[in-house]
């Protein structure tokens, strides 16, 4: 029974390495499969994984037709056994409905991976629309870390080392970004509402010790 798939997690806890992974096993078997993605790190057209493999990949544009687009595939001979949608979060919530129609009429395996919430812990409604239409959740249990040692569960984007809670809520970027660019950190929940960083934990760590005053 085809199944859509959602793999979740924070940045940087190898949900693009599961899909590269996935499709080397499956290609291995003499599967073929489509993949997609959306605003890579590397670029158009590139599915990267932070360990430095990377692979082609159909990049899903604003307003593209996913179902359509595989249809058309097939209709000229290409082949199809499974879908890899990397990025899954940047997709307009009508383009996981296409996932989900290609699962229910085409009969595919669509394995979807993607961050959950944005830098301000809001949905993202790629990300939403996959948690009402998928037939699984997988959370990934390779646990991005804290600066603090602490299991990471939120997404910080950084401007200068210093977190931002305003902007767009797509900004490309990555982590270890050069301090004045904008980055992205995974903060554990107690770090990311202090909104305090490695760069701002380690700036605090080495101020001086104020002396109390006494008066006269």
């Amino acid at each position: 029974m085809s199944e859509l798939v959602f793999f979740s997690g924070t940045m940087d806890c190898g949900k693009s390495t599961l899909a590269l992974q996935i499709e080397h096993n499956r290609s291995a078997r003499g599967l073929q499969g489509v993949i997609f993605t959306r605003d890579d790190r590397a670029g158009e057209g590139k599915l990267s994984s932070r360990l430095g493999l990377v692979t082609e990949a159909v990049e899903i544009t604003e307003g593209m037709d996913v179902y359509a687009y595989l249809v058309d595939h097939m209709t000229r001979g290409g082949r199809a056994d499974y879908l890899i949608v990397d990025e899954a979060q940047f997709l307009a919530p009508g383009q996981i409905d296409q996932l989900a129609r290609i699962v229910d009429d085409l009969g595919l395996d669509v394995f979807a991976f993607g961050i959950t919430t944005d830098f301000r812990t809001k949905l993202f409604p790629g990300s939403q629309r996959l948690i009402e239409l998928a037939d699984r959740i997988e959370t990934l249990q390779v646990e991005a870390m804290c600066w603090c040692g602490a299991r990471a569960t939120h997404n910080a984007r950084t401007v200068g080392g210093e977190m931002v809670v305003e902007g767009e809520q797509v900004v490309v970027g990555d982590v270890n970004r050069p301090a004045e660019e904008v980055g992205y950190e995974v903060l554990c929940r107690r770090h990311h509402r202090r909104r305090m960083t490695s760069a701002s934990a380690r700036a605090g760590a080495l101020s001086p010790d104020v002396l109390p005053m006494t008066p006269g």
